[in-house]
């Protein structure tokens, strides 16, 4: 019902803006016919005054005088063309344009309607939102050109190592995620196969569950979005730290869709001292501020969430838990902001109180070497990361390039080289860095 009365609005508002052309028109027509009456009036007071009052000579004159007036006045009013065509043709032309302007758009709307999806809401966006393996988190803004060009060699080495291992449910899960971010928080077809794929091998797999969820709530069935997010929430531990970001989603989507909003699942509210995320009342309050008071919000909201972390003394292993926890949350906070120095920081601090898993690990690296400048081999910071994340997954395309960049730095070419060509020999044929990687294992020659 809300389309056809859009169609009737849009259908009023080109008339109201088509009246003005159509009637100079019209006026154009009017004056020309009131001119012309008068002028033949004219001529026909000459021909009875011919021989009376004027003399033959006088009155041709006059009469000549007349008929140029007339065709003057002809010259003048009509539009061009119009003074050769009938009156079927002209009215055909002074109609026709108004009818392609209403034609259009009623063409247009009825083609939406026809292919289109009205009912589908808007997607959000997430761009390296998500702590690999933990879960996700919530929107952020689009990839930069640096992160675009980092997440398409992420891509590739992920399809690597499917082609070596195609069952793999971590790269299937982590493939699947990726190629959302590539797309700006659109799951596409390709990252379902591969969601689905991984959860099929990896039933609880959190990743494949969230994504797959909004896969439906893009897709219009935000009912089984919810459905599937109110497992994992169930399924999720109680310090998961994408509970909140999780809850936030389930909100949205229910608003959105005018379903009801599931009730949160037992463990859902983090415990005090891990800070627990914004009320819905308060995500509802950021939203309707201004983007750079709203950033300012955000911003400040992580500030007091590092001051809280930083105060507390966790000495119980819950404790200590839930401060890891606040930690992770923080470090995908500031990477979220772009902020990666001050969330290479809050991974160290989360991988003190408990020791990182390799996912986790992947994306400390990469916040590490996210600093470097064009060019820059990383620094021992770095190196330390990445060879734990070496050890943990030989096969890591982003270990193998840094560390190789760090072999070659300190003069070490013959293990740059192996570094590079076990990276090379993982790449598909097409892909864009394989050049570049080819010309570095040159240098090592």
């Amino acid at each position: 019902m809300l389309e056809f009365f859009l169609a009737l609005l849009t259908t009023a508002t080109v008339t109201a803006l088509l009246v003005p052309l159509v009637k100079p028109r019209l006026a154009q027509r009017d004056r020309l016919a009131s001119d012309t009456a008068v002028y033949r009036d004219q001529l026909a007071e000459v021909e009875r005054e011919r021989g009376r009052t004027l003399a033959p000579a006088e009155a041709d004159a006059a009469r000549t005088e007349i008929e140029r007036r007339l065709l003057a006045a002809a010259d003048k009013d009509l539009p061009l063309g119009a003074r050769h065509s009938d009156g079927a043709s002209s009215s055909f032309h002074r109609l026709l344009t108004p009818a392609l302007c209403l034609a259009v758009p009623l063409f247009a709307l009825g083609l939406y309607l026809q292919i289109g999806t009205p009912g589908l809401p808007s997607a959000p966006f997430f761009a390296r939102a998500h702590q690999p393996g933990t879960g996700p988190a919530g929107p952020a803004a689009p990839p930069a050109a640096d992160e675009a060009k980092a997440l398409a060699r992420t891509i590739a080495a992920l399809r690597a190592r499917l082609a070596q291992q195609p069952d793999d449910p971590e790269a299937l899960s982590a493939l699947g995620e990726a190629l959302t971010r590539q797309a700006d928080g659109v799951v596409t077809p390709e990252a379902i196969g591969a969601l689905r794929r991984a959860l099929g091998k990896a039933p609880d797999d959190p990743r494949a569950m969230f994504y797959l969820g909004l896969a439906d709530a893009q897709g219009g069935d935000s009912k089984a979005a919810l459905e599937r997010w109110q497992a994992l929430e169930r399924k999720s531990p109680a310090d998961a730290p994408w509970r909140p970001t999780l809850r936030a989603e389930m909100e949205r989507v229910a608003r959105a869709s005018g379903l009801p909003v599931p009730p949160p699942s037992p463990g859902t509210l983090a415990p005090p001292s891990a800070a627990p995320g914004p009320t819905p009342d308060q995500v509802q309050a950021m939203q309707n501020l201004p983007p750079e008071e709203r950033m300012k919000a955000i911003r400040g909201m992580v500030a007091g969430l590092e001051q809280r972390l930083a105060a507390s003394q966790p000495a119980t292993p819950a404790e200590r838990a839930e401060a890891r926890a606040g930690w992770l949350r923080l470090a995908n906070a500031r990477r979220v902001l772009g902020e990666a120095d001050k969330s290479a920081e809050a991974y160290a601090k989360a991988d003190r109180l408990a020791p990182l898993e390799p996912r986790l690990l992947a994306d400390w690296a990469e916040t590490e070497v996210r600093q470097l400048q064009p060019g820059q081999p990383p620094g021992p910071a770095a190196v330390a990361v990445l060879e734990r994340l070496e050890k943990a997954e030989p096969s890591n395309g982003l270990a193998l390039f840094y560390l190789g960049a760090a072999d070659f730095a300190k003069g070490d070419k013959a293990a740059a080289a192996r570094r590079w060509k076990t990276l090379l020999a993982m790449l598909p044929a097409d892909a864009p860095i394989r050049s570049m990687l080819e010309a570095k294992i040159k240098e090592t020659e």
